[in-house]
């Protein structure tokens, strides 16, 4: 059997070829234009201090961001959320609703990341954002407040001004710090 050859030229281009062989399976590649992007991890950020946490300079190929939280914690009670922006963080337009068994709040200044605010806990799972066009985006995800053994189910959506090309956590009233955590993106 003959081996699979992989052959780039100058342009960055790779052709992938395999010979022909009676009885062998043909996989076809769909005939459309686009580019193959990695999973990319960005760099785990401490959320001990400060008031927002933003990872900036987002390739504007991507279509899909996931926000993960592990042991967030913040100073007060205020809601956590996310805000999405392109070359601010943008402020206003978002729809967005988290609720749990025990309560449910909405937001219009970013996605929220929990359903309701307690200081002694900490907040652990992840919210992905996907791309449906003309810069629309919309999130899902679901969140753990571990003290309080609260699930939150969280949905939204925002349509920014040009391309994405950044995120940012942070609170509703934008004073509470964070103190305890690592939060981090995953993009593609």
């Amino acid at each position: 059997m003959s081996s699979i050859a992989i052959a780039g030229d100058t342009s960055g281009s790779v052709t992938l070829a395999a010979p022909a062989v009676a009885g062998s399976t043909t996989q076809t590649l769909v005939n459309v234009s686009g580019t193959l992007a990695p999973l990319v991890s960005g760099t785990a950020v401490a959320s001990t201090s400060g008031t927002s946490i933003d990872f900036i300079s987002i390739p504007s190929w991507v279509k899909r961001i996931t926000v993960m939280f592990s042991g967030v914690s913040a100073s007060g009670t205020s809601l956590v959320q996310i805000q999405l922006g392109n070359g601010s963080f943008q402020t206003t337009g978002y729809t967005s609703c988290a609720a749990s068994d025990a309560s449910k709040n909405t937001s219009t200044t970013g996605i929220l990341a929990v359903a309701n605010g307690f200081a002694t806990s900490t907040i652990f799972g992840s919210i992905q954002f996907n791309l449906i066009g003309s810069n629309i985006w919309v999130a899902s995800g679901v969140t753990n407040r571990v003290v309080v053994e609260q699930n939150a189910f969280i949905a939204g959506g925002v349509t920014l001004s040009g391309v994405l090309d950044r995120v940012r956590i942070t609170t509703v009233n934008g004073t509470d710090t964070f103190d305890a955590g690592t939060i981090n993106i995953m993009y593609e």
